[in-house]
């Protein structure tokens, strides 16, 4: 879609409204004015004595939707931080209303373009606001679903429980295995096809290990304690359970573990479990994995180019359950290429009938990078993927699962969202924290990012390790260094 503005240059605002409302479109910046009656959009922001005003001009398909929306000029304050979000507040609002005027419906998250809305409620609760009050301040201020805004408002109680939990001293850490059987059609992610890159794991987890090491150790001058961990990927267990064992090993020696109250290792992918290594992640006290099926569809699998079978997933859970595993995640996909609802429900239910304490629905996302994105392929419409979505609302919390987590991303199939459900008394405590950023997460490992996070101002520092594990295992003297002087500046 071309946008034109007038009086800002809030791209990035623009930008984001318009994958929520048109997530097909991407956005043009012509030189020339539009033509006559051409599809196109202008945004305009004055700003009078009293009043800013924001106006949105769509011209979509023949018709033309003007919207204003405004705000008193005090409420712009003195800060450019403040000022910055209220103007961009009212040009996407206005944006938004002439879009569900063009489209004739409203999308299931309203105005909302952030990745996290449960922050939304959250700082409303702290603030003050009953939990009425924050559920108002969605579906009135943002036009959020009824649904969603019960999904929001589920996720935001197990947040606020589990930050009256966290103390002061206490981190969260992730160690990232970028390394996969082979790589699925939908996958962005900064990992590596283990068929070609056998000669990168060894190097890899040596110099992981190295990592651990400085870790621990600046962990521990900081007087820091690690409240939950977790090891992802990739797929960890695509290290064989020597290696498994060297790394958790090296772990329990290192780090200051003795406060962890949650262990996690992502065990993802059948074809790459077996009983040894699942033995070696009991004996290391291992108290949560994901086998993570995507679909029970095996013409799906097919499709997004896993090497296994429905009935690998089964047999690989009911390993896990001999082994003594009580609490399993399992990820499903909606949208994913050759499904349809049937098949997503004839997965949900498959899943289901195997009891896991989490399940996880993402929806699909085009991400950059991915071979679905380059190469393209039929997928679900987005009204099918809504259906898929709200299936699964309607069969989780008949089964006993809540919602405690939930994100949302670009370029995802009808602009909905990924959710994380749990049995009561299962939630995962760290991606409640990574999620909703409620405390630091030190990330090791090529790829991962770091987050300190100031409790008290809630300010975020970011720190990142090279992308690609050759990158990684050429800088490490430099990401030892670093992790030297994470809390140097703490008082």
């Amino acid at each position: 879609m071309k946008l034109y503005f007038i009086g800002h240059d809030y791209k990035y605002a623009a930008e984001q409204m318009l994958l929520t409302l048109f997530p097909d479109q991407r956005p043009e910046y012509p030189d020339a004015p539009p033509q006559e009656g051409e599809d196109c959009l202008t945004l305009s922001l004055y700003k009078g004595t009293q009043w800013v005003t924001a106006s949105a001009r769509l011209v979509r398909n023949g018709a033309c939707h003007t919207v204003r929306r405004r705000c008193r000029v005090q409420e712009l304050g003195d800060d450019p931080v403040t000022c910055d979000r209220a103007c961009q507040r009212i040009l996407k609002l206005a944006f938004y209303q002439a879009g569900v005027q063009s489209l004739g419906a409203q999308p299931p998250w309203g105005a909302l373009t952030g990745v996290r809305p449960v922050k939304i409620p959250t700082k409303a609760i702290l603030a003050g606001k009953t939990p009425a009050q924050a559920r108002q301040i969605l579906e009135r201020e943002y036009h959020v679903s009824p649904d969603r805004a019960q999904l929001a408002m589920d996720c935001a109680g197990a947040s606020l429980a589990v930050d009256r939990s966290l103390k002061a001293d206490e981190v969260s850490l992730y160690a990232g295995i970028p390394f996969c059987p082979t790589r699925c059609a939908y996958c962005s992610f900064i990992c590596a096809d283990v068929g070609r890159s056998l000669k990168m794991v060894a190097p890899y987890l040596d110099a992981l290990l190295k990592e651990v090491e400085h870790a621990g150790a600046a962990l521990k001058a900081a007087g820091k304690h690690i409240r939950s961990l977790y090891v992802g990927g990739g797929t960890p267990t695509t290290l064989d359970a020597d290696q498994l064992d060297v790394l958790l090993s090296k772990m329990e020696q290192c780090l200051p573990l003795d406060r962890c109250t949650e262990y996690t290792v992502e065990a993802g992918r059948p074809d790459t479990i077996t009983r040894e290594k699942l033995l070696v992640l009991r004996e290391h006290g291992i108290g949560r994995i994901s086998i993570n099926p995507q679909t029970l569809e095996d013409h799906v699998l097919e499709a997004i180019g896993r090497q296994h079978s429905a009935g690998d997933i089964a047999a690989a859970n009911e390993l896990a359950r001999q082994i003594g595993f009580d609490c399993i995640n399992m990820d499903l996909i909606a949208g994913l290429p050759r499904d349809s609802f049937a098949g997503f429900r004839r997965s949900l239910e498959g899943v289901l009938d195997m009891k896991p304490e989490n399940i996880t629905v993402h929806t699909l996302a085009l991400k950059r990078g991915s071979r679905l994105m380059e190469q393209g392929g039929a997928i679900p419409s987005g009204e099918e993927v809504a259906r898929m979505l709200d299936f699964s609302n309607e069969a989780l919390r008949a089964a006993g699962y809540l919602p405690y987590y939930l994100y949302r991303q670009k370029y995802m199939s009808g602009s909905l969202e990924n959710v994380g459900w749990a049995l009561p008394g299962k939630e995962n405590v760290y991606n409640i924290c990574m999620m909703e950023e409620l405390h630091s997460v030190l990330s090791l490992g090529a790829g991962g990012v770091t987050k300190l996070v100031d409790r008290r101002t809630g300010a975020i520092r970011r720190i990142t390790n090279p992308k690609f594990p050759y990158e990684y295992i050429e800088q490490l003297p430099q990401i030892l260094e670093q992790k030297q002087t994470l809390w140097s500046d703490e008082g």
